[in-house]
């Protein structure tokens, strides 16, 4: 593989610090070496990226030219009211618009992103809320990537906009007497802590609701019954609702059924009936039922089931829609359960035993969730399907007749279309003989034929799931001639509860020898060039992608970590710092000396050695919360002194972003494209 080489002295020799091997000092955000420091980084890696400008146009251009670049998003309607947003061909942010239903009078703007984004380097939309009267919108925003965000507040359809509070958190709901707004505030670790009911018209705001163990997170919801606000507290593995009367906001929140360590709980409303959703006596999770005058009573619906994990609950005036994941095929289903004619206090058993039936999928692997459908009496569901050969699509799906409409799908431009495409299910044995699900998307006349430059993707952290997406950037990667493989490891949820829970704690290393193994599988199947095999990860992937190198260096050619989570030890040594608390029931606490055994045997950061290492590109954001900046930036100073990598090691820091990376469309898309041109080069696949 050719290595690119440049004139200038590397940042880490200028930089280093005899006294702080470790580079800890980097953490220090208000030296202003650290931004030097940083600056110098990127600068280094200008100079690597200069001779591949070509490809990252071209790159760039292509990925413009295969979509749409002007947007009109899918209406959705409320009592007076149609709502849907429009992103102009060259505006990197959206407006906001509205009509009355009977489509005589001229439609209303009510909200320009782009606009407001005028003003800033970064913008981000936390939430939107429309009173129930539509008389007025609020919405919170962040303006500098750091995930604190302001409140808003405008009367509909042109007051002015009024911004009510600073450095909240970003979640909003209106109480139905259309005069009370709820929001969330953070504390000290960034944490959201507590709930604040605010009264506008009057700036009457009070405390509701405050939670106390540093381990729980709160937030606010309203059923789409709209009777009841609901306040949710959760850690990783257990939960607690307190209810609100929607239309007397000011009533004491009431606790649905009192918390117990490692049962978590959600709920929905219909009629006198509260659907609960919990895995109280089953890690799988079941649908319960319950009396609105006797919530903590729960009678089973939709039982526990081996292999099968409810994941959601909707509710409907006529019954509600679950999601549920089957285990072994690792794919999601929505099933649709009525209530019964003859005895509405019941729902309708379907097939087997179960209540309801199952709606169809379009394919599979796919993924297939409810889109927005605030009507709550509506018998038309509208459904959001994808897969990695299939754009986003709307569907309508009208219960009655079982018909389906499709409303609206997603553009595509340009020689590749889905029909060029094929996808392919995997199964990787695991160093413990487990079935790892491995997914493989390429052009259909390239797959099995000679082995191809492949990309691999994983997360496996939170029991977060990589069901199948569609990426029209992903079209330059395989028109040119590379697989894409995303790796389904324990970790994850892409196999239910249990796969989440045999992926965490102390089972954590099954996640980094399952990205192997998906590795390694990849290259049996003839699918995979070994010598020509890239890996991919953010955040958490970040620590799964960091890991596995240290595990097996010479198993990739290259390696993207992207706001990676790699200083896992020293992070979760430190409770001051947002996110860390919450965290110990996901990695640990290490003031137990075996949890800090544990994750210090694989926390990236604390395992390098002078190994041969593939060329990495590491990626953060000045003003991430989530994974502060000096993580990658430790690691990129840590590997370049030890000096043992096959080819360069690269550090990229975004000086006006957060976590997500850049907020305007256009910055985002080019960051992917110079992202892009780097995996190719790896690939030997740099010719524009």
């Amino acid at each position: 593989m050719p290595r690119s080489q440049t004139t200038q002295t590397p940042p880490v020799a200028h930089f280093r610090r005899s006294d702080d091997p470790d580079w800890h000092w980097l953490e220090s955000r208000d030296d202003p070496q650290v931004k030097a420091f940083l600056r110098a980084a990127n600068r280094e890696s200008d100079a690597f990226f200069a001779p591949l400008k070509a490809l990252e146009d071209a790159l760039y251009d292509g990925h413009l030219a295969r979509r749409e670049l002007k947007v009109t998003g899918l209406p959705t309607t409320l009592e007076r009211f149609r709502y849907w947003s429009e992103t102009a061909a060259d505006a990197d942010y959206p407006l906001w618009w509205r009509q009355a239903r009977d489509g005589d009078t001229a439609p209303e703007l009510l909200l320009d992103l782009e606009a407001r984004s005028q003003a800033h380097d970064f913008l981000e939309l936390g939430d939107m809320a429309i009173s129930s009267d539509e008389q007025w919108l609020a919405w919170t925003e962040d303006a500098s990537g750091n995930e604190y965000f302001d409140l808003y507040l405008k009367r509909l359809p042109d007051g002015e906009p009024q911004r009510l509070r600073r450095r909240i958190g970003p979640d909003l709901v209106w109480a139905e007497d259309n005069r009370t707004l709820l929001f969330t505030r953070y504390d000290a670790t960034q944490r959201p802590a507590s709930v604040w009911l605010l009264r506008p018209e009057d700036d009457h705001c009070q405390k509701i609701f405050e939670e106390a163990d540093v381990e729980f997170w709160v937030g606010l919801g309203k059923t789409r019954s709209r009777q009841w606000l609901v306040l949710e507290t959760a850690s990783k593995d257990t939960s607690e609702c307190h209810l609100i009367p929607a239309t007397a906001p000011r009533t004491a929140p009431a606790c649905v059924r009192p918390r117990e360590t490692g049962v978590e709980y959600t709920l929905e409303h219909r009629d006198d009936v509260f659907y609960v959703l919990h895995n109280r006596d089953g890690s799988h999770f079941r649908l319960d039922t319950a009396p609105v005058s006797q919530s903590d009573s729960w009678t089973p619906l939709v039982p526990h089931r081996e292999d099968v994990t409810l994941e959601g609950v909707d509710a409907f005036s006529w019954g509600v829609v679950v999601t549920e994941r089957d285990h072994h095929e690792a794919q999601v289903y929505l099933r649709v359960i009525e209530r019964s004619e003859a005895d509405p206090a019941r729902d309708a058993a379907g097939a087997g035993g179960l209540p309801g039936s199952r709606l169809p999928l379009p394919e599979a692997p796919c993924s297939l969730a409810l889109g927005d459908t605030p009507d709550f009496h509506t018998r038309k569901l509208l459904l959001r399907e994808e897969s990695f050969t299939l754009p986003v699509r709307w569907v309508e799906h009208d219960l009655d007749s079982g018909e389906q409409r499709v409303l609206k799908t997603q553009p595509l431009y340009g020689d590749l279309q889905p029909d060029d495409l094929v996808c392919r299910r995997l199964w990787a044995e695991g160093h413990d003989g487990e079935r790892i699900p491995v997914s493989v998307v390429a052009r259909a006349d390239r797959l099995g034929q000679v082995p191809m430059p492949t990309l691999l993707y994983g997360y496996g952290a939170y029991g977060e799931v990589l069901d199948p997406w569609f990426s029209i950037a992903r079209l330059e990667l395989l028109s040119r001639g590379v697989a894409f493989a995303v790796a389904h490891v324990r970790g994850g949820g892409d196999r239910g509860e249990p796969w989440y829970l045999a992926g965490k704690l102390e089972h954590k290393e099954n996640s980094f020898r399952d990205f192997l193994a998906a590795r390694q599988a990849l290259v049996a199947e003839g699918i995979a060039d070994p010598e020509r095999i890239a890996a991919y990860g953010a955040s958490a992937g970040g620590l799964l992608v960091g890991a596995s190198l240290n595990l097996e260096p010479e198993a990739f050619c290259a390696a993207v970590l992207d706001v990676p989570f790699v200083d896992v030890l020293r992070t979760m040594e430190n409770p001051d710092l947002p996110l860390t608390t919450a965290e110990y029931t996901e990695w640990g606490n290490p003031d137990e000396p075996a949890v800090r055994r544990r994750i210090r045997d694989y926390s990236p950061l604390d395992n390098l050695t002078a190994q041969p290492y593939p060329s990495v590109l590491l990626q953060g954001s000045w003003h991430d919360s989530r994974v502060p900046y000096w993580e990658p930036a430790k690691l990129y100073a840590r590997m370049t002194e030890l000096g043992s990598a096959r080819g360069p090691v690269l550090l990229r820091t975004d000086m006006a972003a957060g976590h997500g990376g850049a907020s305007g469309r256009f910055k985002a898309w080019r960051d992917n494209a110079r992202q892009d041109a780097f995996i190719l080069w790896a690939l030997g696949r740099d010719a524009v």
